[in-house]
């Protein structure tokens, strides 16, 4: 119903304005007695072998929602009925901002793909914290963090204290996006001496905690394996906890769509095999000692099987959910039992 109605209705609508009008609908749903019921007992999926334990976090499964769905914070409890292990809000940033000019998200429907640019768009970390204070379900939450447009990189880790600080009582563990390709020049901060002075701050910062959270590295697919050997490095020298791979990526190579020359990153269908590709080296040259969150192109159960083959411990659904439907992350969970 979702693929062959729901869908192509969505479908004939500015792509932000559904996703707001989407999540005001949904909002309203559950008030309703009894849906929240019936939602769950249509999408979880309970199972021991579904449970993970990763850096000192048990996941009653291993399938979440990635960064960019829930930016606000505002539909995580309800979002939750339809069986994610986990969900990652954000990014946030120290102040609330508006992102880049709309329009800003293209469906390539021929391609089963997004391209968005939207910069960073929140409400800022203050009142994201609000939101998460009246968190109702058990939901696991992680804290996509990430510095505001107007302030230069050479102030970026200052950005990233403020949202970790901030939202340290209200998450269980934070990932950093220095991957994005849609705020100027944040991609510079993947470099190896700005991003281990980075990473280092944090863990700095983390170490002050009576309880440390973990801390993840979010990373661009478009890295060179150079790059990637030097991520390796730099994630065992500051001791984070892991790598979430991939974040959107600026290839358009083989897009059918007209809408393949826009600017932005680039998620869905096409990225799914440079992903894995970016999991699977990872995997193989820290000989399996890095925890991985793989993402990108997951549209079907073996798309995550295959992700989890390469030596992803969990991972992370965006455009596929949108593309395919709530029951994907039930598709996913029973392969995963099978």
């Amino acid at each position: 119903m979702y693929k062959t109605i729901i869908r192509n209705l969505l479908f004939l609508f500015d792509a932000e304005k559904v996703h707001h009008f989407t999540f005001s609908l949904l909002k309203i749903v559950f008030k309703i007695p009894f849906v929240e019921s019936v939602v769950k007992a249509r999408h979880i999926v309970k199972d021991k072998n579904l449970e993970r334990n990763l850096f000192g976090l048990k996941f009653k499964n291993p399938i979440g929602l990635a960064a960019g769905f829930d930016k606000n914070a505002v539909l995580f409890d309800e979002l939750s009925n339809f069986g994610f292990g986990f969900i990652e809000i954000g990014t946030v940033t120290p102040k609330a901002q508006e992102g880049n000019p709309k329009k800003r998200i293209f469906r390539l429907k021929k391609d089963r793909a997004l391209i968005n640019r939207m910069g960073f768009n929140n409400d800022g970390v203050d009142a994201i914290v609000k939101r998460l204070k009246n968190k109702k379900t058990d939901i696991l939450i992680g804290g996509n963090i990430g510095k505001n447009k107007i302030t230069p990189n050479e102030n970026a880790v200052d950005d990233y204290i403020i949202c970790f600080k901030a939202l340290f009582n209200v998450v269980d563990y934070f990932v950093v996006n220095v991957s994005s390709p849609n705020t100027p020049n944040l991609r510079d901060l993947q470099e190896k001496k700005p991003l281990t002075d980075l990473l280092n701050s944090l863990q700095s910062e983390n170490s002050l905690k009576k309880h440390r959270k973990p801390i993840l590295l979010k990373i661009a697919p478009d890295l060179t394996e150079n790059q990637l050997l030097d991520i390796i490095e730099i994630v065992k020298a500051t001791k984070i906890d892991g790598v979430i791979a991939t974040n959107t990526t600026l290839s358009r190579e083989g897009l059918q769509s007209l809408k393949k020359n826009e600017v932005g990153g680039l998620s869905g269908k096409p990225l799914t095999n440079r992903s894995t590709e970016v999991i699977r080296f990872l995997s193989e040259k820290s000989n399996k000692a890095i925890s991985i969150i793989g993402v990108g192109g997951i549209h079907s159960a073996q798309d995550a099987l295959d992700k989890i083959n390469a030596g992803a411990d969990l991972v992370q659904l965006y455009t596929g959910f949108i593309y395919e439907g709530p029951k994907l992350v039930k598709e996913v969970n029973k392969a995963l039992i099978n």
